[in-house]
């Protein structure tokens, strides 16, 4: 039986009197790529929002490395091993990029750790060392992607959550976004991605579901999400949920 670092079992949520998830369950296999798609409005950015701690779930449970976090508040979520890339960034402007990876090892108190961390960092991300005196508010989307992501790595998590993490980028760079995303969980890093594109993410995938009006229509290894006709009809439709 395989040991899964991060499950969804059962997951309920409302917004008020508006039911979002029905029934949601969602297993993240360690050191692997898990993208959940879906069209707007489907439930996606709120299934991360559950697993970090932002809404709480009126029913159902999220089990993390075989502890449940659901009902815990997001700094413990984060403090267990789980990081966020969130949609649009979310850096601080105002700060360099240098600044803005530093934060990401908020948490942390082995200092000389933390500096291997940031070579470390800096080698699996060159643009970003290039760019490290620069106020992230003036780089490119691109750019900013990059710094969130090595951010997001400075907690040295187990699971990163990435929303919506080519949401804006130029083709070129969502290529490249995409292949840095491959190399974190080639270094053994578990990644849930929330994304809109299906055929990019399923590339790079290892395990997909679809989620439409709330609820998974579909899952299975990515290379066989890819050929699925079933993929297209899932995205049509609307729904409610945010």
């Amino acid at each position: 039986m395989r040991d899964d670092i991060l499950t969804l079992s059962g997951i309920d949520t409302h917004y008020g009197p508006i039911q979002v998830h029905f029934g949601l369950d969602i297993a993240v296999p360690p050191g692997a790529i898990v993208c959940l798609l879906g069209g707007n409005a489907s439930g996606k950015s709120t299934t991360m929002k559950v697993i970090l701690g932002l809404q709480r779930p009126s029913a159902g449970t999220v089990t993390f490395d075989g502890r449940r976090i659901d009902g815990l508040p997001t700094p413990a979520v984060i403090g267990r091993g789980i990081a966020s890339v969130p949609e649009a960034r979310r850096l601080f402007g105002a700060m360099t990029a240098a600044e803005n990876l530093r934060m990401g090892a908020y948490l942390r108190r082995d200092a000389s750790a933390v500096a291997e961390d940031f070579e470390t960092v800096l080698d699996l991300f060159p643009r970003v060392r290039e760019r490290l005196t620069q106020k992230a508010g003036t780089l490119s989307g691109g750019e900013q992607q990059m710094v969130a992501m090595a951010r997001a790595l400075m907690g040295r998590p187990r699971l990163i959550c990435m929303d919506e993490p080519t949401m804006g980028l130029s083709p070129l760079w969502v290529d490249r976004v995409l292949d840095l995303i491959a190399g974190i969980r080639d270094r053994g890093t578990t990644v849930f991605m929330v994304e809109q594109n299906a055929n990019l993410a399923l590339q790079i995938a290892d395990r997909g579901y679809v989620l439409q009006t709330g609820r998974i229509v579909l899952s299975g290894p990515a290379r066989d999400l890819l050929t699925d006709p079933r993929i297209r009809d899932a995205y049509l439709g609307g729904a409610e949920a945010a």
